[in-house]
């Protein structure tokens, strides 16, 4: 497929994600019809100890970029990472205007701040349910309830049929912050006639509702009177509503809050510049929580996934400037584990416990509640949208096939499991993959952007495992050696020990008299040589295959 091929057929109505199908995370869906595309949501995954150096990951956008022209805009349903995080990032390559509501464009706005787009991005203030047109796609904006404010589904009408994309969603009976899920527009469009639903399928195998947020405060408030000494909650930064439930078992209990974290202090600006959390005393910072006593402050950190550099680990480790934690604190993780962040939540908690401190999790007490809908809420959003196509993302393959099934026995009578890279076409006729496009993903390593699969990582990743090792030989023209060789090798060979390296140069000397006149006087022949005899001899020690490069000079 080249560029100039922008859709199979213009009477098509396509959809085609780039990511955030078979995963959670790393959304980037398109949707295609009459030549042109929509853009829905453009986010990150996080990675994890395989990838060294690397902390976000995101779709490779080059099969838009290529057809940029025809983008007629990026819609963002709401402010998590996994659905703006990438934006910031990627926006040069396909340059198209971008659509969110009041509270997402604010947090998108500061991510471009970060990276110099400001004054290059148009981000158009979308009001709650508002409705706007892009090319041929009449576009609806429907409030649901979710994890952090505004999240919205997008109602994608067309004249081959409306789609429904529900975004991240749930049905919260006592959200705190914003509004219910607007269950009557939803079933307005359901009566109008709804051809797709692309849904959410993060808990599609749970049963039951996922739960309030107006039950986690309940349970925040009874719990932290339990403590006497100093204690800290370690929640998702973004969860305003969870920001909200503290500052009320706070104020019950006497306490003062301080944010402590970055990312918290960005999210709480948000909301307030947008309405949110104006009720409440100003948050106290990090630095003036050390003048508070232990028994009348209340810590909201970030770090609940074990992040390295998450304000919450470096107190664990001792080395926060303002705040420590001791013998007879608490920490509450008010969170769930992503899948992929286990180990980084154990060693967090295991300095925690060594320092005497704890730790509280959902499995020890009622903390916290999902953002996605269980089965119960799914099967109420059939029932209101009455889709004729069930289009399953934004969950793992399991979550996806047991979607499916359940869409059909609700009534859907099509269900499309697709994967990153499947162009679906909704209409006309049968629901039906009828292609599939190159994708793949892009790293960010350090200030770079890479192919998850360049040589860079890849070289990063054997050096990780195997070690490094590097020899400087100098030869005379005829390729007599001049000096004994150099070598050094990382990872490997502990800093005394001295004989390892004269073996290895001894093994290179050898490798070396073993060639032939013509063969010496021939670089590539000279290096490999070196090369396989460094790389044999600490594979028969350590049962490593080093990383081995060789340096030649010549005189």
């Amino acid at each position: 497929m080249t560029p100039n091929d922008i859709l199979p057929d213009p009477n098509e109505l396509i959809f085609l994600p780039l990511g955030g199908v078979g995963e959670i995370g790393m959304n980037l869906t398109l949707y295609g019809y009459r030549g042109q595309w929509l853009m829905v949501d453009c986010g990150v995954t996080f990675a994890d100890d395989s990838m060294p150096g690397i902390d976000l990951i995101m779709a490779d956008p080059a099969f838009i970029a290529e057809r940029r022209d025809s983008l007629v805009g990026l819609v963002v349903t709401h402010g998590h990472e996994d659905h703006i995080g990438a934006i910031a990032h990627l926006w040069r390559r396909f340059r198209c205007p971008i659509y969110a509501t009041p509270f997402t464009r604010a947090l998108l706005y500061e991510k471009l701040v970060e990276g110099g787009l400001q004054n290059e991005v148009a981000i158009t203030e979308v009001p709650l349910s508002g409705r706007f047109v892009l090319g041929p796609f009449d576009i609806e904006l429907i409030s649901l309830t979710h994890s952090i404010p505004e999240p919205n589904a997008l109602v994608i009408r067309t004249a081959a049929g409306t789609i429904l994309h529900t975004g991240d969603w749930k049905l919260d009976p006592d959200p705190l912050i914003g509004d219910l899920a607007d269950e009557a527009a939803l079933r307005r469009v359901g009566e109008e006639g709804v051809l797709a639903m692309v849904c959410d399928s993060t808990n599609a195998l749970r049963p039951g509702n996922s739960g309030s947020e107006g039950d986690v405060r309940d349970a925040l408030l009874g719990l932290i009177g339990r403590y006497e000494q100093r204690v800290a909650i370690a929640c998702f930064a973004s969860n305003v509503a969870r920001l909200l439930s503290i500052a009320a078992a706070a104020q019950a209990h006497d306490r003062s809050v301080a944010l402590v974290g970055r990312s918290l202090w960005r999210i709480y600006k948000a909301a307030r510049d947008t309405g949110y959390l104006r009720d409440l005393p100003e948050f106290l910072t990090e630095d003036e929580a050390g003048f508070v006593p232990r028994d009348k402050i209340l810590l909201v950190c970030t770090g609940s996934q074990g992040e390295p550099r998450s304000a919450l680990a470096r107190i664990a480790a001792g080395d926060h400037p303002h705040i420590g934690l001791t013998e007879g604190d608490t920490v509450i993780f008010s969170s769930r584990i992503i899948p992929g962040n286990e180990r980084a939540i154990g060693r967090l908690q295991n300095r925690l416990a060594q320092r005497g401190v704890a730790v509280v999790t959902e499995h020890d007490h009622f903390v916290h509640v999902s953002g996605h809908p269980a089965q119960d809420e799914l099967k109420r959003m059939y029932e209101l949208v009455q889709p004729r196509i069930a289009v399953p993302v934004h969950g793992e393959a399991r979550h996806l096939i047991g979607h499916a099934e359940l869409a059909r026995s609700w009534g859907a009578a099509e269900a499309v499991v697709a994967s990153n890279g499947a162009m679906v076409r909704l209409a006309p006729g049968p629901a039906e993959i009828v292609d599939n496009v190159p994708v793949g993903r892009l790293v960010l390593d350090g200030k770079q952007l890479r192919p998850f699969a360049s040589s860079a990582l890849k070289s990063r990743q054997r050096m990780v495992f195997n070690g490094t090792a590097v020899a400087t030989i100098v030869l005379d023209g005829k390729g007599k050696l001049l000096a004994r060789p150099v070598v050094t090798v990382h990872g490997l060979i502990e800093d005394d020990n001295s004989g390892e390296i004269d073996e290895l140069c001894d093994a290179i000397g050898r490798a070396l008299n073993e060639l032939g006149p013509a063969q010496r006087r021939d670089d590539a022949v000279v290096r490999e040589a070196a090369r396989l005899a460094v790389r044999r001899r600490l594979k028969a020690d350590y049962g490593k295959a080093a990383v081995t490069d060789i340096h030649l000079v010549r005189i």
